[in-house]
């Protein structure tokens, strides 16, 4: 029998790399994209308007996959950016034509740059733009290149990583503990796609489920969130929800919350996936 393949977008770093270190862990063969392919690569990633970053961001596709072969795993790495469609469909052909199919695909990546933090009069509105493009768009163009293949074979899960943003309203203004309209609309509207796939796949055997994180302490938070007020150490280890996301790939647990959103700090407490680890609180 054929190796299942789990595909994972945002795979350079924080919850993506987790997710592929533990779904390889799990004896999945793992296909990840991201921008970054080597350390120190630098690109725009200022949350805000307001002034640029381009500073590099620890982790790249090349850490990942060297975590994940040195642990006896296979790994493909596969450049891809959300708002080129192409390098998303070019990246799922590659990945079909050489191991033949995909399994589980994590949206985690999504747009990261100015208009994160910024509040709507600040906010170009090509920005928001970027934000549907990438967090909405680029997950629909790839999940319509990997479902056929799922349908053919009866089998599959699509797991969105959503956010509380998606549901929740901001206690203060982006830059003061809330967040900018582009994440929250693109959240939102990405946030209602695993229903809806849900009620028209499932009975097919796909399951599409929101995978929620929580609050999680991630690089880009260290680096750039600090000053908007989010302290990265009140975070929950990525490894949290690799360890969550692993488990639910596994079994019948996808078709237990499919069409759901899945708490995933709360199933690995709940599971004892990373002994001694306690879900932590949101900010706000």
């Amino acid at each position: 029998m054929a190796r299942k393949v789990a595909f994972i977008t945002g795979a350079s770093r924080g919850i993506g790399k987790a997710c592929a270190i533990d779904l390889a862990d799990a004896g999945y063969d793992i296909a990840i994209t991201a921008r970054t392919v080597t350390e120190g690569e630098q690109r725009e990633h200022s949350p805000t308007v307001k002034r640029s970053d381009t500073s590099a961001l620890p982790g790249s596709l090349d850490s990942t996959a060297a975590v994940i072969e040195q642990a006896g795993g296979k790994v493909m790495s596969v450049q891809a950016d959300l708002l080129e469609p192409h390098t998303l469909g070019a990246a799922v052909t590659k990945v079909l034509e050489r191991w033949g199919r995909i399994d589980v695909i994590v949206h985690n990546g999504r747009y990261i740059g100015p208009g994160h933090m910024d509040r709507f009069l600040d906010t170009p509105l090509d920005l928001l733009d970027k934000h549907l493009d990438a967090n909405v768009m680029a997950p629909l163009v790839l999940t319509r290149a990997v479902l056929p293949q799922m349908l053919e074979r009866g089998d599959g899960l699509i797991a969105n990583v959503t956010s509380g943003v998606a549901w929740m309203e901001p206690k203060a203004a982006a830059g003061e503990g809330g967040w900018g309209l582009g994440y929250a609309i693109s959240k939102g509207a990405l946030h209602r796609v695993a229903g809806v796939l849900h009620a028209e796949v499932f009975d097919q055997g796909v399951s599409c489920v929101n995978v929620e994180p929580g609050y999680v302490a991630t690089e880009r938070i260290a680096q750039d969130m600090a000053r908007f007020g989010y302290v990265a150490s009140d975070g929950a280890p990525p490894d949290a929800i690799g360890a969550a996301v692993a488990w639910l790939a596994q079994g019948a647990h996808a078709r237990e919350w499919s069409g759901k959103v899945f708490p995933a700090q709360d199933i690995c407490a709940r599971e004892n996936l990373l002994p001694g680890f306690e879900p932590v609180e949101s900010p706000g």
